[in-house]
């Protein structure tokens, strides 16, 4: 047990650069060099980590952020983007050889006018695949409540360090969780997994993620399957909510209407509510209304961090909307 509070409520490790978000893009996407106009163009920040960690910040918790840029001007954007909305940035190293990670957002407009639609996502790694363990000061683990990684298949040598980082964070109390966020090798490695879900206690994947780390089509059986190698599994699942198994029960939580400008950074959002909700002391179903609501609500604004919403206004929105309570594992379908 540890002898005086913890400084900070939460530390995200992973993921920051600047998003380039242009779109909705409303034909093919055209190459031969033609120029294409869309309504909207938007420099902010970006990453998986950091939306999260500007979210849990927002909802107001105290969150310090570990990682690794380069030295330059998109390096220098983000550590100032993620100080001013109040994370804690001591921890974010500057690599002097690599660049700032950098990621172009493609958003295209649904058929027909519809709501949803789709993006292309584009990423030049920079500093991310030399981020490793060692970037995640010791002192830092022992000083939270609860750790959070992202972007789990995008930071090799950080992600093998992950299942000892969380061992440890666990070992001076803290909870963890981990949203691995697409493997764009389509490997999902069986082998890593298997190694950190056991020291990680919320997975937080969405539908598409669930599938492919499981095995399994069914949502339910997916969620069931992650959760049987030791978290809980919260499952995001867009305009149908989300549910969560934690290994006996299962829960959904619908969605939050809203009239989304853009999803980017969404289940980022929702995973800092998922956290706040679990920090608060919030029951599970309560904690998965948080997040469905925190996902949902941060779609009102262009880019993942400009419509987060505050824990007040989270938390009422959640209340507009009761999680279900399902079947326990055995019945899972």
């Amino acid at each position: 047990m540890r002898a005086t509070p913890p400084s900070f409520d939460l530390l995200v490790v992973g993921d920051v650069n600047p998003d380039v978000v242009v779109g909705p893009l409303t034909g093919p996407l055209a190459f031969g060099q033609r120029e294409q106009l869309v309504s909207t163009g938007l420099l902010t920040l970006g990453g998986s980590a950091a939306i999260m960690a500007c979210g849990a910040a927002r909802l107001g918790l105290k969150v310090a952020f570990a990682g690794r840029i380069g030295a330059d001007d998109t390096g220098a954007y983000v550590r100032a983007a993620l100080a001013a909305r109040g994370v804690n940035t001591d921890a974010l190293r500057v690599d002097p050889d690599l660049p700032s990670p950098l990621t172009a957002v493609l958003n295209r407009a649904a058929e027909g006018g519809a709501a949803g639609g789709d993006r292309a996502i584009l990423t030049a790694p920079g500093t991310l695949g030399a981020t490793t363990g060692d970037d995640v000061p010791a002192a830092l683990l022992a000083d939270c409540r609860h750790v959070h990684a992202a972007s789990y298949f995008l930071m090799p040598k950080l992600a093998a360090a992950l299942p000892e980082l969380f061992r440890t964070a666990r070992g001076h109390g803290a909870t963890t969780s981990l949203d691995t966020n697409d493997d764009p090798a389509g490997r999902w490695d069986p082998a890593g997994l298997a190694a950190v879900l056991p020291v990680t206690d919320y997975l937080l994947p969405n539908a598409q993620e669930a599938r492919a780390l499981s095995g399994e089509e069914g949502l339910e059986r997916a969620a069931a399957e992650l959760a049987a190698h030791g978290p809980v599994a919260v499952v995001k699942n867009g305009a149908d909510g989300a549910l969560a198994h934690d290994g006996r029960t299962l829960l959904r939580a619908p969605a939050v209407p809203v009239t989304p400008l853009d999803s980017v950074g969404a289940g980022d959002s929702f995973d800092a509510g998922l956290v706040a909700g679990v920090l608060a002391g919030l029951p599970l179903a309560g904690a998965l209304a948080l997040a469905a609501a925190c996902g949902a609500m941060s779609t009102r604004a262009h880019g993942g961090t400009g419509a987060q919403p505050t824990w007040d206004e989270a938390l009422a929105a959640s209340r507009t909307t009761a999680p279900e309570a399902g079947h326990d594992h055995g019945e899972t379908s």
